[in-house]
């Protein structure tokens, strides 16, 4: 079953936004991830923040890059919803240990805490009515 049939498939919440909005608020929280992010990553590089302040930065990348292979590659609710927790996790972790150091970042990434804290609901409630 191809993808696109695969999730339209799916019992979504009545909230659940269209498919369309997706690629649009990602497109814009990848920019703020890139720019926020790769400040994090120079400042490690350059001694300038201690890297175990930058390591949830790290894992949140690897977890929200594994995101879309697992939903849509594996089609599995359950390992997304797994995935997607860690995602916020290392999320609010991140936001946490940088705070002290670059307040900026916090405000920066408040777009995508928000998105995360609603897709980390949006999952779950999918996996839950697809059980």
């Amino acid at each position: 079953m191809p993808t696109a049939t695969w999730y339209t498939q799916l019992v979504k919440p009545f909230w659940s936004p269209p498919a369309w909005l997706f690629g649009p608020v990602w497109s814009v929280l990848y920019i703020l991830i890139a720019a926020s992010y790769g400040t994090v990553f120079y400042k490690a590089f350059t001694k300038q923040i201690p890297w175990i302040v930058a390591l949830p930065f790290a894992l949140n990348l690897i977890f929200n890059f594994a995101f879309t292979p697992i939903q849509f590659g594996l089609k599995n609710n359950v390992l997304a919803s797994i995935d997607i927790i860690l995602v916020l996790g290392t999320l609010i972790w991140g936001l946490v240990a940088i705070w002290p150091h670059m307040r900026w970042v916090v405000y920066a990434n408040l777009p995508y805490l928000l998105w995360g804290s609603f897709a980390t609901v949006l999952q779950l409630t999918i996996t839950y009515l697809n059980k």
